[in-house]
Order: C-alpha cells, then structure tokens, then sequence
C-alpha cells in the first residue's frame, strides 16, 4: 500500500499534520456544546500546551517522507479473506509518515519490530519515524474529540457516545492531553 501510495502526492485529502489534527480539532471542540463551559479554559490550555509539545517533538525529528496513508490502519480495519488482506475505512486517508500507519496496526513493539522487518523488504524506513510515533497518538486523540464535536448533531453520535456528553469524559480527556503533554517533553 505505502509503495503505492509513495508515487504521488493526494489530489484532494489533507494532512496529517497540526493544523488539521490539533487546531482545527480544538476549535471544533471550544464551539461545541458537548465541553461544559467551566472546563473551557482548562481545556484549551491543555490542548495549547500539547500543540506546543507536538511542535517541538516535530521540529527535534525534523522532516521526514510524506506520502498517501490509510490513515486509520488499526487491525479493526483490515479484513482477511483467502486471498489476502484488504483495507477498508479508508474515509481518514490523508498524507502523512509512513510510520502512522505501522503503530496503528502493530500494538506491541515486537509487532512493530516484525513489521518493520518485513516492511523494509519492500520499502525504505526512516528509524526516526519511531520517535513520532506520541505526537501521533496525541493528534489522533485530540482529533478524536474534534470529531465527535462536529457530528454531535447527527443523531447517531448521541447514541454511539454517550460518554461524551458527561463532564466527567471531558475532564479525564484534559488529563490526558496534560499526560501526552508530559510524555512528549
């Protein structure tokens, strides 16, 4: 798939990169009405602080290979049959490292250790990737939120989750930004 995706850049899919993940997540969330207002504040410097924290890690790594992702390749996501895998959900497709992919779907670092092996077979690998891997997840997890937010007025999203509509969800989920925060310093 990265083989593929690597010969050309999207035409019409974003990046996976702050602006979109963190930013565009954490204004979508602040003009919500899921994010009681006395926790407002609390989470806007949460995210602020964690954006800050992505940058930095971002820049220390400095630039490393964009291509065509999947995007959200978890393990739920690739369905096996006789002939092989397939990915499905490709809604999240965007450009990205290579290594999004690999530590969505790997779980465990001697997965990771294996796929890579085998990954590097086909296709070159930054080993620097490997360090993007917590400003990965955070984006994925501010981004979380950020969609839930925005389709909270489908009347499915009430129904799938509910857990976001409660004060206590939003106060775990500003530790955990302060957490990952804490983790990429």
């Amino acid at each position: 798939m990265h083989v593929v995706g690597a010969r050309k850049p999207f035409e019409y899919r974003g990046a996976l990169d702050r602006d979109t993940m963190v930013r565009q997540s954490m204004d979508g969330v602040l003009a919500s009405s899921l994010l009681p207002h006395s926790l407002a504040g609390h989470y806007r410097g949460a995210a602020q602080r964690l954006d800050a924290a992505i940058a930095q890690r971002q820049s220390a790594v400095g630039p490393v290979r964009q291509l065509r992702l999947h995007g959200d390749c978890h393990p739920g996501n690739v369905l096996w049959t006789d002939e092989g895998p397939h990915f499905v959900d490709l809604d999240d497709a965007r450009t990205g490292p290579a290594v999004q992919d690999l530590w969505m779907l790997a779980g465990t670092a001697a997965t990771m250790e294996a796929m890579l092996e085998g990954y590097r077979q086909f296709r070159d690998f930054n080993d620097d990737e490997l360090l993007l891997i917590p400003v990965l997840r955070a984006m994925r997890q501010m981004h979380y939120a950020g969609w839930i937010a925005a389709r909270w007025h489908d009347p499915a999203f009430p129904a799938a989750f509910p857990f976001a509509a409660e004060s206590r969800w939003w106060e775990q989920h500003i530790a955990d930004l302060h957490e990952l925060s804490d983790e990429l310093a």
